[in-house]
């Protein structure tokens, strides 16, 4: 029996939009911040500083940006591959305002400086649990499509959406585990080692499950439609599939390589990172191959040349991330900006690309028109080819020539660049590039606004568009036939569970371990809680975005050694919630600051940078000398620490103003005698106090090179 129904087009339209709209608003808060980088007089307020837009950057080109790409992707294949309306309007509309809100309350926020301070998953505890509420309302909306479809068969993409939903929902809610102490402050239950390989293992499958793997559905779909052409193998694309869930989870440690984390974490991470090239290339093969017989199109046509492009730099990046976690490569690509034109390859060109292509693809199939102007299109993907090319390209070499500079010694075994700023100013080149790279790709976006402007005028929104297809008849089990995988294929809930299960295991083998067995975090004698007045200086130095330019983990190469001290001991960050170990070096690693600079040092350098520094691209700090520091919240994050098992006595917070009192004085004073009149109650008193404190737990090797600040 044929029936008639109507597929839903203005959500995909909402979706489509505000994708446009969040891209240009992200990438724009992109170029400013390439821009802050070497204009540090481009940081004029609290809330336009680099360390505060930076993290704004991230999520709105992640979760802004690419994810309403994969909510109107999504909303528009599963409709038509499934033959059935979208389970409900109403789930749909608050699945999209719900996610608008969301942003918006992550623009307002981050700027402000309410972070968690971990990396891809700033937000704070309110906003979790409102992504937690809507990414529960996305997925009933898509489960019930699929429940109620006409189409026995689940294809390839639908697979894919399947694994990112279940789990996605699986890393927020391990990675969001954190204990509230107000409305817009909280604490990381984990801490240290622990903590930065649960980020991690977050962070690494947010790029895979987030980034990828929906992405990737979008790719199976779009991309044959383009074409008109059948997906190239069917059987690779099941090993494509399974290999890649099961295997990216593990990959994780490898951002960590060189750190405290154990040396078997680190070994998991590279070893499954090598393995992952084979279904990465699989599913980047099996996307070009579709294209065999309509090359001749490919050349005329710019939704398929910002595909083929696209899944060029899928491809690109997959590679690279393997190589990347070879201890060998690893030593000089990380904290380096080759890491930056890394993520960028796969940033803006597979996932922007792929965006891009999809647009040029829907908005004239949702207005029944033509696009208006394919040489507008043409002209577009050039644009953006060109800015990827001027962007990643000084990157990479400014990474790999930084890392030499850092490991250059003399034939007398010094180090021919002892100062930090040394290497920095010698790339600062590279970041003007990156700027430049920037804005041409975001003038092709501009360019692709005016063409879908033009595109819609000239047509009329299909909104609920008309179809029809046979009823799904029942089928007995026994009586199904066919490639074995078509049995899972026909099971949604089966698909889901078995998904999560080949998910979860790399979790677990890795996070358990690590949580349970003493020995994989030594703790050390010496290591103390921080004072109150430390504990406020870390809040602050979070709260700012230092570790998105400072990292704080001495690797164990001599070359780190000899210019920052001691290398890091996992021990040393038992209290530390949330780690701080950073991924980026624009400024030069602080874990053993404490105790090398007066406080007098550390004053005037907040102040203005250059003062202690000639040439500093740090920006000022100026409104911690007129901030009050909110003394009210400190007996809450003392409890707070205690809850969380740090081994405060019983009855400190009570005590805890007054040893910040005693603390701030004492810093008062010392900062007097070098003719500094501060007052005590100022926030830059309390980063002083974190700062000095920083790496003196431990009877740490004197750095031969003491490092300057950047």
């Amino acid at each position: 029996m044929i029936e008639r129904f109507q597929y839903d087009n203005r959500i995909v339209k909402n979706f489509l939009f505000i994708t446009i709209l969040w891209g240009v608003v992200g990438m724009l808060v992109g170029l400013i911040a390439a821009l802050q980088l070497v204009l540090p007089e481009f940081n004029f307020a609290s809330w336009f500083s680099f360390g505060r837009l930076r993290p704004l950057h991230t999520n709105a080109v992640i979760f802004a940006f690419v994810g309403n790409g994969i909510f109107a992707g999504v909303y528009y294949s599963l409709q038509r591959l499934l033959k059935t309306r979208m389970f409900s309007d109403v789930l749909s509309k608050v699945h999209f305002w719900g996610w608008q809100l969301i942003i918006v309350s992550a623009a307002v926020t981050l700027p402000l400086g309410m972070t968690s301070g971990k990396e891809y998953a700033e937000l704070e505890w309110p906003i979790d649990i409102a992504i937690t509420l809507v990414w529960v309302v996305f997925g009933i909306n898509m489960f019930g499509t699929i429940l109620k479809r006409r189409e026995r068969h689940l294809y390839v993409a639908i697979w894919f959406y399947i694994a990112t939903w279940v789990t996605v929902a699986m890393l927020h809610i391990v990675n969001s585990i954190e204990l509230p102490i107000s409305l817009t402050k909280s604490y990381s239950w984990y801490a240290g080692v622990q903590d930065a390989l649960v980020q991690w293992w977050y962070g690494h499958n947010a790029v895979a499950f987030f980034l990828t793997t929906p992405y990737l559905g979008l790719m199976y779909y779009f991309l044959p439609k383009a074409a008109n052409r059948p997906v190239y193998s069917y059987k690779l694309s099941i090993i494509h599939f399974w290999a890649l869930i099961f295997l990216y989870i593990w990959a994780g440690p490898h951002h960590l390589l060189y750190s405290a984390l154990p040396d078997w974490a680190q070994s998991l991470g590279t070893v499954f990172s090598i393995m992952l090239i084979a279904p990465s290339w699989g599913g980047m093969l099996n996307g070009l191959l579709t294209l065999r017989g309509a090359w001749d199109r490919v050349r005329e046509d710019p939704v398929l040349k910002f595909f083929v492009v696209a899944v060029t730099c899928y491809g690109m990046a997959t590679l690279e991330g393997p190589l990347l976690s070879l201890k060998s490569i690893n030593a000089i690509a990380h904290f380096t900006d080759w890491i930056v034109a890394h993520v960028h390859i796969g940033g803006i060109g597979w996932n922007g690309f792929m965006a891009f292509g999809m647009i040029y693809w829907l908005v004239p199939r949702l207005y029944g028109t033509q696009l208006f102007s394919q040489k507008l299109a043409n002209v577009h993907f050039w644009l953006g080819t060109l800015g990827i090319i001027v962007y990643a390209i000084p990157l990479y070499f400014a990474g790999f020539f930084q890392a030499m500079m850092w490991k250059q010694f003399t034939p007398d075994g010094f180090l021919v660049y002892p100062n930090f700023l040394d290497t920095l100013l010698q790339i600062k080149t590279a970041y003007w590039l990156r700027a430049v790279g920037g804005s041409i790709y975001i003038i092709g976006v501009f360019i692709m606004i005016y063409n879908v402007w033009k595109t819609v005028a000239a047509g009329k929104l299909l909104a609920n568009e008309e179809a029809e297809a046979p009823a799904l008849e029942k089928v007995a089990v026994v009586t199904e036939s066919g490639y074995w995988h078509r049995v899972i294929e026909r099971r949604p809930i089966q698909m889901l569970v078995v998904s999560l299960v080949v998910v979860a295991i790399g979790g677990i083998l890795e996070l358990v371990p690590t949580f349970l067995v003493k020995s994989n975090v030594p703790t050390i004698s010496s290591v103390k809680p921080y004072t109150p007045l430390e504990l406020h200086g870390r809040d602050i130095y979070v709260r700012e975005g230092c570790y998105t330019c400072h990292s704080q983990m001495v690797r164990p190469f001599r070359s780190e050694t000899e210019r920052y001290g001691e290398y890091a001991k996992a021990g040393e960050f038992v209290f530390d919630h949330p780690f701080q170990w950073g991924s980026k070096r624009t400024g030069p690693d602080l874990l053993r600051v404490g105790g090398k600079y007066p406080n007098s040092w550390h004053y005037y350098h907040m102040w203005d940078p250059t003062s202690m520094s000639p040439g500093s691209l740090m920006p000022a700090y100026t409104h911690l000398f007129e901030d009050v520091l909110d003394t009210t919240t400190t007996t809450k994050k003392i409890e707070a620490m205690i809850t969380m098992g740090v081994p405060y006595a019983a009855d400190f917070p009570s005590k805890a103003n007054a040893d910040l009192a005693v603390q701030s004085g004492i810093i008062v004073a010392d900062l007097k005698k070098a003719g500094i009149d501060a007052l005590s109650d100022r926030e830059i008193i309390a980063v002083i106090a974190y700062l000095q404190r920083v790496g003196t737990d431990i009877k740490a090797k004197p750095a031969v090179v003491a490092a300057t600040a950047n």
